[in-house]
């Protein structure tokens, strides 16, 4: 079970004149039209309550205004809350005075920006190395870690070109390698890839995957886009006014929505291609005759395919070496074919 690197408690954040005042209504019932029709205020995040454990991707998603990005920004507090905490690493970063705080941004995390957040006038290399700069660094280690940071994001031989000479998907990679030089514990993706046509945002996708299977880094990632949610998320929370809908393992959320809101996200997934063997396996049984065998985190083609290739109608799934469950033919098809449950 992995540690929590960040916990939320009890966070809300309103914009207005008199926050503290509002809040007295939202948490006597007040929801976010009512708030902004009879008190002007615009409630930003009601309530939320989420752990993020160490090393796992963490996807927050949501349509826009549900109060995704308002909740990334306050992981590094550039949005204070109006009450609560956001603990990281057992400390409340919403209590650190200005000097600590900016430590705690310089050393502790780092962020990735949907529009690049590029500067300009400086190279590639310059940019990829402007954090370690403001940290201190000599200029020829900066330059020796920025070269291995443009390299490892596949872009030899731009070092010194401008942003203004890159695609849109070359500046996103030297948005990451800015982020990852700096080797921060954590890193916060508010909808980096979603400004990226779609193949590219694909193999941008692959490549923060290849890059989180070398690093474990705790990875917070903002998207509107649930496809991309299923595809990176360890866990996800889905976010609708300001509150947390729905939060947990992906595969639950798909197969167990927990209202209408959350059918309305999931009914259209193809559930081959993104539930797990994991998610609807069975206890091994003595008499269980198992020849064919798949990866616990093989989606349910690969098991479908499996199965048609398999005389006994019953497979093992292994994990870590072992079986830990099975699938047959009846599991398999009672999943794809019910509605969500």
């Amino acid at each position: 079970m992995r540690r929590n690197k960040i916990v939320v408690r009890q966070l809300y954040k309103i914009f207005g004149d008199t926050p503290g005042r509002a809040l007295d209504h939202v948490k006597a019932g007040v929801g976010k039209q009512e708030l902004l029709t009879k008190h002007n205020h615009v409630l930003g995040l009601s309530d939320i309550n989420l752990e993020i454990g160490e090393q796992e991707i963490f996807v927050v998603m949501g349509l826009s205004g549900s109060g995704k990005s308002t909740l990334i920004r306050h992981f590094n507090r550039l949005i204070d809350p109006t009450a609560g905490e956001v603990v990281v690493d057992g400390e409340d970063i919403v209590a650190l005075p200005r000097k600590d705080l900016e430590a705690f941004r310089r050393q502790k995390m780092s962020m990735v920006f949907q529009r690049f957040g590029l500067l300009p006038h400086r190279t590639v290399l310059q940019n990829v190395g402007y954090g370690l700069s403001i940290q201190g660094m000599t200029k020829s280690k900066v330059t020796d870690r920025a070269m291995q940071w443009i390299e490892q994001v596949g872009l030899e031989g731009y070092a010194d070109h401008y942003p203004g000479q890159l695609s849109g998907g070359m500046q996103q990679r030297v948005g990451l390698a800015r982020a990852l030089a700096i080797d921060s514990e954590i890193l916060l993706m508010d909808e980096a890839f979603s400004a990226l046509d779609p193949l590219i945002r694909t193999s941008m996708q692959d490549l923060l995957l290849e890059l989180q299977g070398k690093l474990n880094k705790t990875i917070v990632f903002i998207t509107h886009d649930l496809d991309e949610a299923l595809r990176l998320a360890d866990s996800l929370a889905i976010l609708k006014d300001g509150s947390v809908v729905q939060a947990g393992d992906p595969q639950d959320i798909v197969m167990h929505p927990a209202d209408e809101y959350i059918e309305t996200f999931v009914k259209d997934i193809n559930r081959a291609r993104v539930v797990r063997a994991r998610a609807v396996m069975q206890p091994v049984c003595g008499n269980d005759v198992l020849g064919t065998q798949v990866a616990a985190d093989d989606n349910l083609e690969a098991v479908l395919n499996a199965l048609q290739g398999d005389t006994n109608g019953c497979i093992g799934v292994v994990q870590e070496g072992e079986i830990v469950g099975v699938i047959n033919a009846q599991t398999l098809l009672d999943v794809l074919q019910s509605p969500q449950s």
